[in-house]
């Protein structure tokens, strides 16, 4: 049997955190040259390499990350058991991973997550970020407890996952109050040629908001296609484009953003999803997500 050197997964995890060789070294109160051996013995016992340089940087490999993300739940591990035999920690907070696609509205996947902050027990949440594909993977692997989607796994899927509806929402159009009272007289005519800010093509709200705009034959000004719905709602508070956002969170986005509703697209709805390898919800997490999900945030 093989056995796991922690020791040397103790210094990987170390470097990670500091950024540095030299920064996890005065952090072990060891010289540079034993945290460097320590990780090539990890390397060989890993049999691939951990770290790739870029530059001056030390960036982590596809090994790399996923060791990381289990040295990540071993230390969080054994830093609440030492708490707890000191008396400090308490009951142990309930883990709940959670996976959030790249193109996931952000104000959506808050509002979604938040009830969990409220559960009666302790919860220790952690939030991956990534292609939905990969975030299928790591729920079938049991990584993930949930991935929160605004589209649904098909059957063409090499993963067997259960698509739970949350709720729908409308799309409305956002901008700031000087863009919104420039172009409110008329809407939606007045989007031609109106600078607008798009998701990146293969976006379920770029492809619903495209196809609205090529039926009632608009052409807006698309001065910027961004994958991120945080950064997109970012340009858009700066006054550099009207944004498209899903209705159940233009609330937020005003209050963060101090962006207004210039108007809806109509009969359009976007859904969203929490995706489970479990055919019926268990995890009080998710139950909680569901639950204030449908009563509160896509209420009608």
């Amino acid at each position: 049997m093989h056995w796991l050197n922690y020791h040397h997964l103790l210094y990987f995890w170390t470097v990670v955190r500091e950024g540095t060789v030299t920064a996890a070294a005065e952090k072990l109160f060891v010289s540079q040259p034993t945290v460097s051996g320590q990780i090539r013995e990890l390397e060989k016992a890993a049999g691939d390499k951990l770290f790739r340089k870029a530059g001056r940087e030390l960036r982590l490999t596809d090994t790399g990350r996923m060791v990381f993300e289990y040295a990540e739940e071993i230390f969080s591990t054994g830093q609440e058991l030492m708490e707890r035999l000191r008396g400090r920690g308490g009951a142990r907070a309930l883990p709940f991973h959670v996976g959030i696609p790249d193109a996931m509205p952000k104000l959506i996947a808050s509002r979604l997550i938040e009830p969990v902050f409220h559960l009666p027990e302790r919860v220790h949440l952690v939030c991956r970020e990534a292609k939905l594909s990969e975030l299928l993977v790591d729920l079938a692997m049991h990584r993930l407890d949930v991935v929160l989607s605004d589209s649904q796994v098909g059957s063409q899927a090499n993963v067997r996952a259960y698509n739970h509806l949350l709720g729908e929402s409308g799309i409305s159009i956002l901008g700031t109050p000087a863009l919104v009272k420039k172009y409110v007289a008329g809407f939606p005519s007045s989007l031609s040629n109106a600078p607008v800010i798009l998701p990146t093509e293969g976006n379920v709200l770029r492809r619903t908001v495209s196809q609205w705009l090529q039926k009632i034959q608009i052409e807006p000004h698309i001065v910027a296609e961004i994958e991120d719905s945080a950064l997109m709602k970012v340009f858009a508070g700066r006054g550099l484009g009207l944004v498209p956002a899903a209705s159940a969170a233009a609330g937020d986005a005003e209050s963060q953003y101090g962006l207004k509703v210039l108007g809806q697209v109509p009969d359009a709805r976007l859904q969203f999803y929490a995706i489970t390898v479990e055919r019926k919800v268990t995890h009080p997490a998710v139950m909680a997500i569901a639950e204030a999900a449908t009563k509160d945030l896509f209420a009608r």
